[in-house]
């Protein structure tokens, strides 16, 4: 699957915005659509597909750190190859009140939904590893293809006209719509898992 064969096969699904003459409304909605899809789908699936790692040096008496692009959810965090520990930010205020004073990183916690923050305050320059789960890049005419559309196309193409259903008013098809997208949801989610246990049972018998 493509950006532009997914836009085209939403047309034929619908039976709207084949041109911008003859359906303007519905043909300019499509990448809207196709972006809430997308959306919809890394919201909903917190898959393999997903995770990113970004290894980044953490800054000497800087206790906030700038999220990467695309940000949903962090899976962990390490630094120097140790692991740090999540924590609510009331735990981490509390526990390192003053950012001045610097010591061996040991907690993390949402700042804000662009920022972390992380303590105690660094003391000295450590590379810091964070696996996240992201929002992959987003469809267009300038990126065709992303991990949806290699590895799940029929999630987001069935994602895709969830959005569409109620912009279009046809609220009988939203059924349909859903139980196809729960189906192929609980099938990735399905392939995942097994990938995860796989790797347990290797592990052990090794």
């Amino acid at each position: 699957m493509q950006y532009s064969s997914l836009l085209e096969d939403l047309r034929r699904y619908l039976e709207r915005g084949f041109t911008e003459e003859s359906d303007p409304t519905v043909y300019d909605q499509l990448p809207r659509l196709v972006a809430l899809g997308e959306r919809r789908c890394a919201t909903e699936l917190k898959v393999q597909g997903f995770q990113r790692t970004v290894s980044t040096p953490l800054q000497v008496g800087v206790s906030t750190l700038l999220k990467p692009d695309r940000w949903r959810d962090t899976i962990s965090m390490s630094v120097a190859g140790s692991p740090i520990f999540a924590r609510s930010y009331e735990y981490v205020k509390n526990y390192w009140p003053d950012s001045a004073v610097t010591g061996p990183v040991e907690f993390y916690t949402d700042y804000d939904y662009q920022h972390w923050l992380i303590a105690p305050t660094p003391a000295t320059v450590q590379t810091l590893e964070v696996l996240y789960y992201e929002l992959p890049q987003p469809l267009d005419d300038a990126n065709q293809q992303n991990w949806l559309t290699n590895y799940a196309p029929n999630l987001l193409l069935y994602a895709c006209l969830l959005e569409a259903t109620p912009f279009l008013k046809n609220d009988e098809r939203i059924a349909t719509w859903q139980s196809m997208y729960d189906r192929f949801a609980q099938a990735t989610s399905g392939q995942d898992l097994q990938k995860i246990l796989d790797r347990t049972a290797v592990r052990i018998e090794a």
